[in-house]
């Protein structure tokens, strides 16, 4: 069988989860829930010490990088049946941290509904297999569910990516599931009509704040989830190791046996944040880009160098490759910010350049290629 690109989380950390569902016993758990809520925040943010577990020491490793307190908060959030809604800047992780959530929680992270323009209710709740049901009615076998119908009847959460990308009338069907936590289905019979959510059962959405006023939220659908903001890292030395983090686990999947340059990651990390802050260590002019510089970008950028690096440069990230594919990840959304990033890099790099030698002396030489 071919290899799987990105296994889902409870997949790729499924030793991990079995160590700390054994470490787990008798820890009190809200109901449907497979660990505890200690035990759930440590898969998400690490534990010091590894767990014995299957003949071997179990690390429990950081996955999520950022406001611990706020992972806390979303899981007690969990724990009282509220919905959660994670909002923020494009690219801080909100979709890793859903999805590590409900790994941890229910043990399955993939039901989830993505939503769009074109997501409708059938989407979210049901539909019908019409053949079936043109030849035997509504009975239960023509029916097909759909991530929400199947979180209520399986006690899971149910994960609702960009949820204010959907049309208001579409979000507002979650507002009674949520309240009532039952569903009506109109085309049973009486005494059959109504599915009743299993303990467990919850919701995660996610919402970028750069799509406010595409569909905002009503009121009610609001009063039904408890939001968290996601902020982007604003420490270089933690962006740094997240870039080596996850592009580390990239090159690996990718069968890429090279060692992370943690130089070209301190770079972009500094370069990102600057970028993002509007704010150079230099105390020079640093201009405001109109594109999103998060985390998630970088990692881009990064990777897209290792993977020249390892085909084409002999093993080695040029900062050539890097302003290059930072520039594609500036120019994503308008052209507009090309000056922006040349006058970045006459200003700011060219302190860095001056001040501190050495490899921003490459970094800063390689502005020749901002065509």
């Amino acid at each position: 069988m071919a290899k799987i690109q990105k296994p889902l989380a409870e997949v790729r950390y499924a030793k991990e989860l079995a160590a700390l569902e054994y470490a787990d016993k008798g820890n009190s758990k809200p109901a449907g829930w497979k660990l505890s809520p200690a035990a759930v925040r440590d898969f998400i943010i690490g534990r010091n010490e590894p767990i014995a577990f299957g003949g071997e020491n179990v690390e429990i490793t950081q996955k999520f990088y950022g406001d611990n307190a706020l992972v806390e908060r979303a899981v007690i959030t969990l724990a009282g049946s509220r919905g959660l809604m994670l909002v923020g800047e494009p690219g801080t992780a909100k979709t890793m941290l859903s999805e590590l959530l409900s790994a941890a929680v229910c043990g399955i992270s993939s039901n989830t509904v993505q939503g769009s323009a074109g997501t409708t209710e059938d989407n979210i709740k049901y539909s019908w297999n019409y053949a079936l049901l043109l030849s035997k009615g509504p009975v239960q076998e023509a029916l097909i569910p759909a991530p929400v119908y199947r979180g209520m009847r399986e006690g899971i959460i149910t994960r609702f990516e960009e949820l204010t990308r959907c049309p208001q009338e579409v979000q507002d069907t979650l507002i009674s599931l949520m309240s009532d936590r039952v569903m009506n289905i109109p085309e049973f019979e009486e005494g059959q009509n109504l599915l009743f959510a299993a303990e467990g059962f919850n919701i995660i959405g996610t919402a970028n704040t750069r799509d406010k006023g595409v569909n905002d939220m009503s009121s009610a659908l609001k009063r039904r989830f408890n939001f968290e903001t996601v902020e982007p890292v604003k420490s270089p030395k933690l962006e740094a190791k997240i870039i080596a983090s996850q592009c580390g686990e990239l090159m690996e999947n990718a069968g890429i046996s090279a060692k992370i340059d943690m130089q070209a990651a301190d770079i972009l990390a500094e370069v990102f944040g600057e970028l993002r802050s509007g704010v150079s260590s230099e105390k020079a002019n640093v201009p405001k880009m109109s594109c999103v510089m998060s985390t998630a970008e970088a990692v881009s950028v990064y990777y897209q160098s290792a993977l020249d690096a390892e085909y084409f440069g002999g093993g080695h990230i040029s900062m050539r490759k890097l302003t290059e594919n930072l520039l594609g990840a500036v120019l994503k959304e308008s052209r507009d910010d090309l000056p922006k990033l040349r006058e970045y890099y006459s200003g700011a790099i060219k302190l860095k350049a001056e001040r501190r030698g050495g490899i921003w002396n490459e970094f800063y030489d390689s502005r020749s290629f901002l065509k």
